[in-house]
């Protein structure tokens, strides 16, 4: 259980405090009727559920979260960013040996869309400089441990070097 976690371990409470107080008000999705969601008991259909509106509220409030409206373009962006990050710390700790090991898992496993190569193609063809910044501004803007740049990526950004060029000298 996550009571039996350092603090370290359990990370910022902002992610996962809204699922564990559904979770301690038995809200546990469909198979109890009502999670994020209310569930219909006879069609599952899912309807807006107000209990976890003010839940996500009082959460926010708690924490100092304030709410905004996000585009697509944002949510896409932060999730690429988060793939591409985890990626880089992947490498660093020699889970896959190059990053098109990281790409196959993400296409075909997960539903990457392939046209885009995977996560750390993708990263390539944006330029790892971007990336960078991009990563480390999140960082910055939350302050969460979890958007620090993998120091491999601020290795290769800062001395401007690419994926290939890492690659290249780990073969």
């Amino acid at each position: 259980s996550r009571q039996a976690l350092t603090a370290e371990q359990r990370g910022d409470p902002r992610s996962y405090a809204i699922a564990d107080t559904l979770v301690e008000m038995g809200r546990l999705g469909q198979k109890t009727g009502a999670g994020y969601y209310r569930y219909d008991s006879h069609t599952r259909a899912r309807s807006a559920n107000p209990d976890v509106l003010a839940v996500i509220k009082a959460e926010a409030e708690k924490y100092g979260v304030s709410r905004r409206a996000l585009s697509d373009e944002e949510i896409l962006n932060r999730h690429l960013m988060a793939l591409i990050n985890e990626g880089f710390r992947i490498l660093e700790e020699g889970i896959a040996q190059r990053p098109s090991d990281i790409d196959a898992v993400y296409v075909h496993g997960y539903g990457f869309p392939a046209y885009r190569g995977g996560p750390m193609f993708y990263a390539s063809r944006l330029g790892l400089d971007k990336v960078y910044g991009c990563i480390d501004d999140l960082y910055k803007r939350t302050g969460e441990a979890y958007w620090k740049p993998a120091p491999l990526l601020a290795k290769l950004a800062e001395n401007n070097q690419s994926l290939e060029d890492w690659v290249a000298s780990n073969d």
